[in-house]
């Protein structure tokens, strides 16, 4: 089997990101992760999401492509384009284009049952990661019957599927798919949010599962085991490291979870917003938390502030990034 390469950004690119990790040692503000979405449309109503709550119109193209400027001009080092559903947008093509351009990773959320029906043959020369939800929730787990003719394109494949405590038993036939195909698979728990029914996991027991299947399918899992001691703290267990946009553009800060938005990101620059007297209130408040939520997102993205962080979150790519050809 090919293993995959990841493409590299310019040599200046990673001295700014160790630049802005630098920083974060005296002072954690700067995000290296992002997750916009650019819809809020999607074709399902998962029994764990919140999205069918909070449907708005979408973004003109020209307000998506001003956000993605905008985060190009700033510490982010991976982007994730997602929903709801983004290839609903008529324009997803434009999109990519756009954030192809800016000099970050590019990674593309989507759960679409029909997803062969789509270009990938054109959409795979802007997406360095294809994300694809498979899960109970979204009830389309004959998607993985398709994982071999998707990881023909030139993406790095990663399943995301979300635990539910009833599901919790299935987690290693998704994982053995994935191993079997060559493609990653990002576990994560089923987070309760507001207004909607919980489904969280007993934590302990979807740790013990996750670490135990970590080291009988090497370099495929992608969960972090960072992840768990994280949510396992009783305060601070969110990081700025990571932010998340709503499909109004609003900068969900200092969390998803809170439903707390600040500036829109298609007026307001995110860096000078960062070194704000109003960030820092608001990461005092995600500093003071003690919500144990698992949202994924701010639990999971390293802070980078150690060896072992690094280690942890680039295990799984390192052949793909150190001595992959594109296939």
């Amino acid at each position: 089997m090919k293993v995959k390469s990841i493409r590299k950004l310019k040599l200046v690119r990673y001295l700014k990101i160790l630049r802005y990790t630098f920083f974060n040692y005296f002072e954690e503000k700067y995000p290296f992760y992002a997750s916009f979405k650019v819809t809020s449309k999607c074709h399902f109503r998962c029994k764990f999401c919140d999205m069918h709550l909070y449907q708005k119109p979408d973004l003109s193209l020209e307000d998506c492509k001003n956000i993605i400027q905008n985060l190009g001009r700033s510490s982010i080092f991976l982007l994730s384009l997602e929903g709801g559903e983004p290839l609903i947008r008529e324009d997803i093509e434009e999109l990519l284009f756009e954030a192809n351009q800016q000099p970050f990773y590019l990674l593309f959320t989507t759960s679409q049952k029909n997803i062969l029906d789509y270009p990938w043959d054109k959409y795979e020369k802007y997406i360095d990661f294809l994300h694809i939800s498979i899960d109970e929730g979204h009830n389309n787990l004959e998607l993985f019957d398709l994982l071999p003719e998707i990881n023909k394109y030139n993406m790095i494949v990663c399943i995301q599927t979300v635990v539910a405590e009833e599901d919790r038993m299935f987690i290693e036939e998704k994982v053995r798919k994935c191993y079997d195909v060559g493609c990653k698979i990002l576990i994560m728990p089923a987070v309760h949010l507001n207004g909607i029914k919980n489904y969280f996991p007993d934590f302990d027991r979807f740790e013990k599962s996750v670490i135990e299947l970590k080291r009988k399918y090497p370099d495929t899992i992608t969960t972090p085991d960072s992840y768990f001691r994280q949510v396992k703290k009783k305060k601070g267990g969110c990081s700025p490291s990571s932010i998340i946009i709503d499909s109004d553009g609003g900068l969900f800060y200092p969390c998803r979870t809170l439903l707390k938005k600040t500036i829109k990101l298609q007026d307001d620059d995110l860096m000078s917003f960062l070194s704000s007297e109003e960030a820092r209130k608001e990461r005092k408040m995600m500093s003071e938390c003690n919500r144990q939520c698992g949202w994924y997102q701010y639990f999971a993205t390293s802070r980078f502030s150690s060896f072992a962080d690094v280690r942890d979150a680039a295990t799984p790519y390192l052949k793909e990034f150190a001595r992959g050809k594109r296939c």
